[in-house]
């Protein structure tokens, strides 16, 4: 497993990322002997980056993410989690359906002030059973979540008391560094161009396939010291199954336009010798201040199949072919 730097902060980490959504139940229900045994199989392999969020089955990630990081030296591993959105019990009845399965008993309010912030850092804290997290990620500051009316508001109160909280946690020593887990560029641009943020966790825009980071945001990063952690590599799944019958892109059935896409990439990486998966995971890691790529799963196996991807190379003189000119 290789490492790196994570732009101007002390932090290095594992190129391989484990993303906890899949072990708090995203998709089908997860037992905890199978989460621990996938995360497990992550350690062996030597990744030593975990991401998790209060999100993700409600409190559950988190809980089974500190459980098994519990008996690990501290120094050995980095944590991430999320802050922003505040967990407020209610009956098994009233928990919204988010896509998990078997969540804990929590609705989720959003807060991105002063206060939620803080709170939000003290509760993960307590689920995860732990006395420190190294990165904070605002989740999921954007139009295409909350809404163009509530994101105004909200974006207001993060800029206005929500980053200074991130700031005194950091100067604290509290956290080693923050940034935005967002899906949205829109808002890394909006921020960048206000506030010096460490890290950006970009879910799904800078693939093989989607591109929507653009050179403006990945220049300005370069140019801050902002380094990119980038999820969805595969575009919930695409990219790692091909074009198949029930195909998806970004969490919904593709559309015939992308199924074209993808053959034509499919394509492309049989005549390089190699496949889709193989390009799909290799792709952002060519970006020099890309720092990890995360790879969310509870399944031990498809773990092990993802980290085998990165031991064979794609093809150098290839890369050039999958410009999104040529795919489209």
């Amino acid at each position: 497993m290789k490492f790196r730097q994570l732009g101007k902060t002390d932090l290095t980490m594992s190129v391989l990322g484990f993303g906890g959504g899949a072990i708090g139940g995203l998709y089908r229900a997860v037992s905890r002997r199978t989460a621990f045994q996938t995360m497990e199989t992550a350690w062996e392999a030597g990744i030593r980056y975990f991401d998790t969020a209060p999100f993700y089955g409600l409190g559950l990630s988190e809980r089974r993410i500190g459980d098994f990081l519990r008996k690990k030296t501290r120094k050995d591993y980095v944590l991430s989690t999320k802050v922003g959105k505040l967990l407020r019990p209610v009956p098994h009845t009233e928990v919204i359906d988010h896509g998990f399965v078997d969540p804990l008993p929590f609705a989720i309010d959003y807060d991105y002030s002063y206060s939620g912030i803080m709170r939000s850092f003290e509760f993960s804290l307590a689920r995860l059973g732990l006395n420190a997290v190294d990165i904070l990620f605002v989740d999921d500051l954007e139009v295409s979540t909350l809404g163009l009316e509530s994101y105004r508001h909200h974006y207001r109160l993060f800029m206005e008391g929500g980053l200074k909280a991130l700031e005194e946690l950091k100067a604290s020593g509290a956290i080693s560094a923050y940034g935005l887990g967002v899906n949205d560029v829109g808002v890394c641009l909006d921020v960048l161009s206000r506030a010096p943020v460490d890290c950006l966790l970009l879910a799904g825009r800078y693939t093989l396939l989607d591109r929507t980071s653009g050179t403006r945001l990945l220049g300005l990063c370069e140019q801050r010291g902002t380094a990119l952690l980038i999820g969805g590599v595969f575009n919930s799944g695409i990219l790692a199954t091909g074009a198949n019958d029930g195909a998806r892109f970004n969490y919904a059935p593709a559309s015939e336009d992308i199924l074209r896409r993808v053959r034509n990439m499919e394509r492309i990486a049989q005549e390089a010798g190699s496949t889709l998966a193989t390009a799909a995971l290799q792709f952002p890691l060519r970006q020099p201040n890309v720092t990890s790529i995360l790879i969310g799963t509870a399944n031990p196996e498809s773990l092990t199949r993802n980290l085998e991807l990165l031991q064979n190379p794609f093809p150098a003189e290839q890369w050039g072919r999958f410009d999104p000119i040529a795919i489209f």
